[in-house]
């Protein structure tokens, strides 16, 4: 799933001949990295209410980075530097790396794993 997201991306960007929504792909690479940091390589502390100074910062990393994934795309629209396909291309991406997250996520949750 994760490289039919990035296929996404690479197609968004040749298929209008413009790179520019690459940089959503950098939020991509962002997402996890405060789930690798602070979290321990789990993403068992999103859903958990206890936490402290790390791990609101990482909850608020992660959620900035996702949130900056959609943003991206709509600003260089507005913009005028990428096309209504690319984005829309681009949205379905996220959507694609968002539910590959959330199967991690599930996978990560079970025991017998």
């Amino acid at each position: 799933m994760f490289s039919s997201s990035i296929l996404l991306q690479i197609l968004a960007c040749a298929i209008y001949n413009n790179w520019w929504p690459m940089l959503s792909a950098l939020m991509y690479v962002l997402v996890p990295m405060p789930c690798l940091f602070f979290g321990g390589g789990s993403t068992q502390f999103l859903i958990s209410r206890d936490g402290g100074g790390w791990m609101d910062a990482a909850k608020f990393l992660t959620g900035a980075s996702a949130v900056g994934s959609i943003a991206i795309p709509i600003i260089l629209r507005h913009a005028d530097l990428i096309q209504t396909g690319a984005m829309f291309i681009e949205f379905v991406s996220f959507f694609i790396f968002a539910c590959t997250v959330l199967c991690f996520h599930r996978a990560s949750l079970d025991d017998e794993w």
